[in-house]
């Protein structure tokens, strides 16, 4: 019996439709991805589902037992709760009685006149929280908040920010453990390490069925089977992940486009009888006029639309930025010791490492907003920046779309030419009547658009980004990702989105604890491997340094062979053209032109590109090994 079903739902705002007519069922321990444009509904219906909102037409019928709940982008937590208590909250009777036996407790301990009577309802109490799941409970709420990122375990949710609020619902909901859990963006304000954890959690340890709406694009690979995608009102329901979800997708649209070049050839036919006999008033005759209306009114398939972004491009000198000795600190806190950095031009560095680290505040301290604690920052004479922060906090939420892009201005500079506002926005999805809404009446992935189109007016040659991934659509995603990689751009990009870091990141700059923040080569699938490899290179060191300390002499490990030595020699060029080439693969994935004019090869692709990251992978394990040997025998 399937957990929830719903039919024929619509729904509408103004001239909007968003849902039209879905039909879509959820069973026991199916992991479905739900994915779509913004705006698309994909918020709207998960709340249907859930029961928050109801649709225009249409029903859900929810298994009686069934418990359903949803995390939304921003929840709404009690006032004055504590974060341990908010997600106790989520075990019910358990945290009800849990609670009166710590209240009770708290009584008893005072010793004030007549405490002696909690005695037995304490008592009562326990053996209610013993019933209801024992003491445990109370632990595992604890461990999830920890591995949330979340420290201050007693501190009032009133005090945290969006993000940690987002984090103690997540953790109420993972504790509840219900029957169905419809989580809406729920890797948003978790750093990459956390979103792993997240990944394994939900794949490996929580019972129920799942619906993740989602951009990102590895949870989709590694946790769902089922993706449904929303598309012009309708869902559409495909078997696997993200890449079993455009192998299939693209063979939809080719079958869509075979449909519609048939149909055209039909409707040809049809329209050229009619010319040759257009008094014709038989029976037949009447039929087949009827079915060449029919044909001529048939809607096309409608094509994906895709933002068009460019970067307006302006002259790099020699030096772009530069830090040396940097030391950076938010009061006594520590947050870089001291960074050594060089940006090239076409440089793309990726910023990770866990919330609350220091990221942004390193922004901040390069772009000259905060003074360092120690050490020079260098920026070159012809560097521009132009810096997309996280909050979006450039945007008036009173403002509608374009007074938050151009205000008073019917038209834009862009790339060195005037157009009109409304032709400008187009690039960035918002048809013409969508223009004057307001940007408080907008999705978060909507809005982020619109922040992109106001940064990207603004003539630079240095590209700042802060979380740019948070709220985006996968096909706006797409649409950066080549961007950035056409334009050969020069980025800064602090990011927990790591399919995005692979796809555009030439260097990884990681915070790893105690002011420690180091850089790395390649993207964010290198820099893990370089991490994962720095113990196995450090141990046999340390182990050779004991046995030499132990027979008081100097021994040196094996010397490389001569064909180790050539094989090392060409080994990194070999890395460079096998990332080349699988940079052009992804490029050529991400052209919605390849699923329309050449589905037939997206499968054959796709294989190549996993088998261009393969061997990027056993190249890379192999530099290691034969550096790590020439380094023992130095």
């Amino acid at each position: 019996m399937p957990i929830l079903v719903a039919e024929g739902l619509r729904k509408a705002y103004g001239e909007t439709r968003l849902l039209d007519g879905v039909d879509l069922s959820v069973h026991q321990g199916e992991r479905i991805g739900l994915v779509g444009n913004n705006g698309s509904g994909k918020s709207t219906l998960a709340r249907i589902l859930v029961g928050e909102e109801q649709p225009d037409e249409g029903r859900v019928a929810r298994r009686r037992e069934a418990s359903i709940r949803y995390l939304p982008q921003e929840p709404h937590l009690a006032a004055g709760r504590r974060a341990r208590e908010v997600v106790l909250e989520g075990l019910g009777d358990w945290a009800r009685a849990f609670e009166r036996h710590e209240e009770l407790s708290r009584l008893i301990a005072t010793q004030e006149p007549g405490w002696e009577a909690y005695g037995e309802p304490q008592a009562e109490a326990a053996q209610e929280v013993e019933r209801l799941g024992g003491w445990e409970h109370s632990r595992r709420a604890d461990v999830l908040l920890q591995q949330l990122g979340l420290r201050a375990l007693d501190r009032s949710v009133d005090q945290m920010s969006g993000g940690e609020r987002r984090r103690v619902a997540l953790a109420r909901l993972l504790v509840e453990e219900p029957t169905l859990a419809i989580l809406d963006e729920p890797t948003n304000h978790l750093d990459a390490d956390t979103i792993e954890w997240l990944e394994t959690h939900l794949r490996e340890q929580y019972g129920g069925a799942l619906i993740l709406i989602t951009h990102d694009r590895y949870v989709l690979d590694r946790v769902v089977n089922r993706t449904l995608e929303i598309d012009q009102g309708k869902v559409h329901s495909y078997a696997g992940g993200w890449h079993e979800y455009l192998e299939a997708k693209a063979e939809r649209l080719a079958h869509a486009d075979r449909a519609e070049a048939n149909r055209r050839n039909l409707l040809r036919t049809e329209l050229e009888w009619l010319r040759r006999s257009p008094k014709a008033r038989t029976t037949k005759s009447k039929a087949r006029v009827d079915r060449a209306e029919a044909v001529r009114d048939a809607a096309a398939p409608t094509k994906d639309k895709v933002a068009k972004l460019d970067v307006q491009a302006e002259r790099l000198g020699k030096t772009v930025l530069e830090a040396r000795g940097l030391g950076v600190r938010i009061g006594a806190l520590e947050l870089v010791r001291s960074l050594d950095l060089i940006l090239s031009r076409g440089d793309r560095l990726g910023i990770v490492g866990p919330n609350g680290s220091g990221k942004t505040t390193l922004l901040h301290a390069l772009l000259g907003e905060l003074k360092p604690a120690r050490g020079e920052i260098i920026v070159g004479k012809n560097t521009k920046f132009a810096y997309f922060d996280q909050g979006r906090s450039g945007l008036d939420e009173d403002a509608s779309v374009q007074q938050n892009v151009a205000p008073d201005r019917p038209q834009v500079i862009f790339q060195g030419r005037s157009i009109d506002i409304r032709s400008y926005l187009k690039r960035f999805l918002f048809p013409p009547h969508r223009t004057r809404d307001k940007v408080s009446s907008l999705s978060g992935g909507e809005r982020a658009r619109v922040a992109l189109a106001k940064l990207l007016l603004v003539p630079a040659n240095v590209l700042v980004l802060d979380e740019p991934t948070n709220d985006l659509d996968v096909a706006t995603l797409s649409a950066l990702e080549e961007m950035l990689v056409e334009s050969k751009s020069t980025a800064l990009i602090v990011s927990h989105d790591r399919y995005f870091l692979d796809r555009v990141a030439t260097k990884i700059l990681a915070f790893e604890g105690d002011g420690q923040v180091t850089v790395y080569a390649g993207n964010y699938s290198d820099y893990r491997q370089q991490r994962a490899a720095r113990p196995a290179e450090t141990k046999p060191a340390a182990d050779a340094e004991s046995k030499r300390a132990k027979r008081g002499a100097s021994t040196r490990g094996p010397k490389l062979s001569y064909k180790e030595k050539r094989e090392l020699e060409g080994i990194e060029g070999e890395i460079e053209r096998t990332e080349v080439e699988a940079a052009e693969v992804d490029v050529l994935l991400n052209d919605p032109a390849l699923y329309a004019e050449r589905a037939e090869e997206v499968r054959d692709i796709v294989a190549r590109q996993e088998a261009l990251r393969a061997e990027i992978d056993r190249l890379m394990a192999r530099w290691l090994e034969l550096e790590a040997k020439k380094s023992a025998s130095d």
